[in-house]
């Protein structure tokens, strides 16, 4: 019997990035189909099961333009995951301005707007999202993203995990005067320490600058919080990949995102990299 391919499920916000990121994947190998009718995703899986296993990876561009049976996507990938296919939903996010004004440089309508401003659209599609958005393996966000960036991100992870199995980290740093980061599944914060910024030496340099690096984690606070930070992860990291959760996104934040959660993401990554999770780390607010 032919093993059942990995698919990946692109879903998100019109605006956000899908089709850059089936772009990727199929770059990467993967048989990819935009626009994909839901109802027919069961029939394409079991054909390509027919086909022998020659098929081993595919990649389905699922959005609100296919109107008649969109809702039904969760319950099609539920039924599929039942009958053991391996099936991951790959959700692209932005933030509403970003998304307006990437409508506003490329001149097209938001397919919901309705004639009104884009702004109204993407309010109404996040709406219809929303249920597809709660049960997303991943949430990417490309707000602070460039084409190239969100690129690079896809393929770090894409070419990895195609060959080898469990579950992928992503740790990010941010500053709050930025906003959260809408892809995080935790968010820590890290302002409960004094801040480098008023440090005059330390004030121009950043977290992966080793003064600045030295005056964070020297703090007995700092290495406490570290080891609680670790120990939980390590506990709950393979409970969710027994659940089936295949990304984790911790994102650490401080006031602009330069100094204390860098280093702090940077060392947390370290510690688990050395525990054996893959992880990746990113530092959204670094060059602001």
């Amino acid at each position: 019997m032919a093993e059942h391919p990995r698919v990946v499920i692109v879903t998100g916000l019109s605006g956000s990035g899908k089709s850059t990121a089936l772009h990727v994947l199929e770059d990467l190998g993967f048989y990819c189909i935009d626009n994909m009718p839901v109802v027919l995703v069961p029939k394409f899986l079991e054909l390509s099961e027919s086909l022998g296993g020659n098929i081993q990876r595919v990649a389905f561009g699922i959005d609100l333009r296919e109107r008649a049976f969109f809702g039904e996507l969760p319950a099609v990938i539920d039924q599929a995951r039942r009958q053991g296919q391996h099936i991951e939903v790959l959700f692209l996010d932005a933030a509403d301005d970003v998304l307006v004004r990437r409508f506003s440089e490329t001149r097209r309508p938001h397919p919901l707007a309705a004639g009104g401003p884009p702004i109204d659209g993407i309010r109404r599609e996040r709406e219809r999202l929303s249920a597809v958005r709660a049960a997303a393996d991943r949430i990417l966000d490309s707000t602070a993203l460039t084409v190239h960036q969100l690129r690079a991100e896809l393929t770090r992870d894409y070419a990895e995990r195609s060959t080898r199995d469990g579950m992928s980290m992503f740790l990010t740093s941010f500053g709050y005067k930025f906003g959260t980061p809408a892809d995080a599944d935790m968010v820590l914060d890290v302002r409960f320490l004094p801040n480098p910024f008023f440090v005059e030496e330390l004030r121009p340099l950043c977290g992966l600058d080793e003064p600045v690096s030295r005056y964070v984690l020297e703090r007995p606070e700092s290495t406490e919080f570290l080891g609680l930070v670790q120990r939980l992860l390590q506990f709950l990291l393979p409970r969710y990949l027994q659940e089936g959760k295949t990304y984790f996104t911790v994102a650490l934040g401080c006031t602009g995102g330069r100094h204390r959660s860098v280093v702090l993401a940077e060392e947390v990554g370290r510690r688990l990299s050395v525990a054996g999770y893959r992880v990746q780390v990113r530092h959204r607010d670094i060059a602001r």
